[in-house]
Parts: structure tokens; sequence; C-alpha cells
């Protein structure tokens, strides 16, 4: 199980009383209908910055922030998070930038170390190799991708003079042209899995592409497309018209237990396929090569999907979304989906699903986001990553679009929220014993928490 450590000693009579409820309420639950109650949340604040090439040099000004950010590359857009050195430490990856190929040709695209501290409600940057918690977002904080030895086939900013081969725009930073740096103008990647070489594996939602990194970030072979796939801008489609939306590639990204069949999954619908479906694939990272058919995950209410992660070798995790934010919000949600359990129609599989988590409706009995209130809502248009801590809990973190959406405050930039959920039953069947030990440090937890100093 995964609990956390620091425990602060103010009010300590009433964080007792605090942990017995929320520890008896938690237990009263494991017999209602499925739910989640929100035990952990910490705060990445919006205008968090890393060095790198100056940014921004192709958006406008937005939500009190004036581009361009120099030498800076923003700390922003979560769309992937996967598990980082030291348990508490995450690797999470950035989308391609600012959200679209024609503004993002400056911002590099790359991985993160974190370690949200669920005691303070900080999160703090971590050496991504070691875990070792850092002052700021450093060199040591990152891994940048890169492609040195010129394997991908797309065009790249990095071979260009001046960004998107403009004459009026600015010069391409030399950085990015010495190490030959993938760019958000390249790919938008928007999630990413190691396999079982500890190469990292990348999707793409421009071509739609799969392509892979060593430990290092650095490519070591050519993008893969996707049998008859084809986004409006894929670079190698030629006369083919494109079946697929400009923002309907590659979202979702999964990887089997043993670190060798990848599960790539579309946002948007292939042209041709029944309505409000997506295709799920299944990929061989060792023979590179996509098994016959592929699945399709059906939306119910959401208008995309936002990750994709394995509980186990069949099932999976899918998060679905509107495309609404704030108090108008109305489709956050996290299904389960089996493989095995489909219904044929027309010869196609259309997967079943079952609603695990609704976002907008999570129990918060401690007020962790001190908003004064035992309820909490995930209310960002864009909610694109989730990890398994453990068979009772999750981590979400939202994509805040920086600096453009503002959901929590009107006109100021969005944070990028991390939450921990403990869901009301386990993702996998566990032994009495060892549910009794979950409850006992559920108790645990609950002290933490109430000790702790919100932020």
């Amino acid at each position: 199980m995964y609990f956390p450590h620091l425990i602060r000693s103010d009010n300590f009579r009433g964080a007792i009383m605090r942990a017995l409820l929320f520890a008896t309420a938690c237990v009263a639950s494991l017999e209602a209908a499925s739910a989640a109650t929100l035990v952990g949340y910490a705060v990445l604040p919006a205008d968090t910055f890393s060095p790198g090439p100056t940014s921004g040099q192709f958006i406008g000004r937005a939500n009190g922030r004036t581009p361009p950010f120099l030498d800076r590359q923003p700390v922003q857009g979560v769309s992937a998070i996967d598990r980082g050195p030291v348990p508490g430490s995450w690797i999470v990856m950035p989308d391609n930038g600012f959200g679209a190929q024609d503004n993002s040709a400056d911002v590099v695209l790359r991985l993160y170390g974190v370690k949200p501290d669920w005691s303070s409600g900080h999160v703090y940057p971590v050496d991504i190799r070691t875990g070792d918690v850092l002052p700021d977002f450093g060199p040591r904080s990152f891994i940048d991708l890169s492609d040195p030895n010129r394997l991908l086939r797309s065009p790249l900013q990095a071979d260009l003079d001046r960004y998107y081969g403009r004459p009026d725009a600015p010069l391409v930073d030399s950085t990015i042209k010495a190490q030959r740096l993938l760019t958000g103008a390249d790919f938008d990647i928007e999630s990413f899995r190691v396999d079982h070489m500890g190469r990292f594996w990348f999707s793409d939602e421009f071509g739609p592409f799969l392509f892979k990194t060593d430990a290092n970030g650095v490519v070591l072979g050519p993008e893969i497309g996707i049998p008859g796939v084809f986004a409006p801008q894929n670079p190698f489609r030629g006369d083919t018209p494109a079946n697929l939306r400009s923002t309907g590639g590659l979202e979702g990204l999964a990887i089997s237990p043993d670190g060798k069949t990848l599960y790539p999954l579309l946002e948007g619908v292939v042209a041709g396929d029944p309505a409000n479906t997506l295709r799920l694939y299944a990929f061989d990272v060792d023979s590179e090569t996509f098994a016959p058919g592929y699945w399709l995950y059906p939306l119910t209410g959401g208008v995309a999907i936002g990750d994709l992660t394995a509980i186990d070798d069949n099932r999976f995790l899918v998060i679905e979304r509107d495309n609404r934010q704030g108090p108008a919000a109305q489709v956050k949600q996290i299904f389960s989906i089996d493989r095995r359990e489909f219904d044929e129609v027309d010869g196609q599989r259309i997967l079943r699903k079952s609603l695990l988590i609704d976002l907008l409706d999570i129990r918060d009995p401690l007020d962790l986001d001190g908003d004064g209130s035992t309820a909490f809502r995930f209310p960002f248009v864009t909610i694109e990553a989730v990890a398994i801590v453990d068979p009772f809990h999750l981590v979400v973190v939202n994509d805040n679009n920086y600096p453009f959406n503002a959901t929590r405050r009107a006109g100021v930039p969005d944070n990028t929220e991390f939450i921990l959920l403990r869901l009301d039953r386990p993702l996998v069947d566990v032994p009495e014993p060892a549910m009794g030990l979950a409850l006992l440090g559920l108790g645990a937890l609950g002290l933490s928490f109430g000790l702790r100093r919100r932020v």
C-alpha cells in the first residue's frame, strides 16, 4: 500500500477524531455503489517553468500571461503519467505544448520527474533517474526527446532555419538544431509507456504514429503508422484522404504487465466506423507489428477519451470526457473495460464497459482542497492522466492547457492538480487479511491528511 509519511502536529486532537470518522465512513462505503474518496491533493502551480529554448512565440496573451517565455519551457499540459524511479515519484509527460501544431514549434517534447507530497499539498521536482528531490525543475528533472541519428522520417523543426520554414518567423533555437530535439510541431505526443527492455514508447496524434526512444529520450527507429489510418497532418499520406479528424489520433496508450504488448487507443472516430466508437489496437513491441483487427470502444456521453491504462493482462481503465469545464462540465468519468468482453455487431468487436468513478462526484470528507466543501469536483476540460498506485488507489492529473484554461478561477490559468483517489472496492481481488490491513492503513492515511497544513 502507499501511504503519506509526513505528519504535522497541529490540532492533534481534532485530527484524531477526523481520522476515526474518515476510516469509519470508508469502511461503510465498501458496501455502497462504486465511488471514490479524495485522500490526497497536491498542486503544481500554473506558472512553473524549466530551462530551455524560448517558448510561446506563436501564442498571444491569455489569462494575464504575456509570452514569449524567455529561455523557459512551461511544465504543463500533463497528458500521461507512469511510475518514477522510487516509490512515491512519478514520470509525467506534457503533450505538444500549446495545443496545436501551428503554435508549438518552440516547445521541446520532454518527460519530467515529480513527487506529489500528499501531506503538504505541494508537487516537487525530482531527479528523473534517481528520484532525489530537487530545488527546481532544472536539467536533472527532465529528459528531452531527440533524433540525433536521423531515424525519423517526419520533417522536423530542427532541420529548418526558421520555425515552420516561414521567412517572418524567429530562428529555430540553436539547441533544438544542434541536438535535433523534437518539438510540439513535429509530434503531438499524448501518452508514453516503458516496455520490458526499458525503452520509452510514445503515441502521437499527428500521424497518428507510435515511436520509441531509449531511456535518455534518443529515438531508436522510424515512426510507425496505424494501418490505414491517416490524420490530416500525416506527412506521408500524399493524395490519400484523411479519415480521422486532426485531433483524433492516438490519445491513450496502455502496456501489458509483462511490458511486451502496447494497446493504442484513438481519440477520434475513423471514417466508416460506427458512430461514437474508437479503435483499440494491440501492438507487439518486439516484432513491431499490430495484431489483426481491433476492438471498438463506445463513447456514451463524452466526446473523447483522455487516457488508457492497464489493470492486468485484459482489463483497462479509460478516462472519458466532454469538452466542457467548470460548472458546465457533465462528463468526466473513468470506466473499466475488459478486452475479452464485447458484443460482436456486423463483425465488429464493440467493448462493454462499466463506470468506475465519476470525477465530478468525489467524496472529500477532510476538505483537502480547502474549498469549504466535503464534495470534490475535477471539472477540467481535459483530464488525460491516470495511474494505478495499488488495488485501492489511483492518481489522476489534469492537463491544464497553460495558459489558456481558467477553470477554478476566471482569468487565472489553471494549476496542474494531482489527486489521490481511494476506491470503494479494489481493482483486483484482495484476500481478507489484506483488506483488513488496507483499512488499518486507511485510518493512518486519514490521520496524515487531517494533520497536514493545506495550501
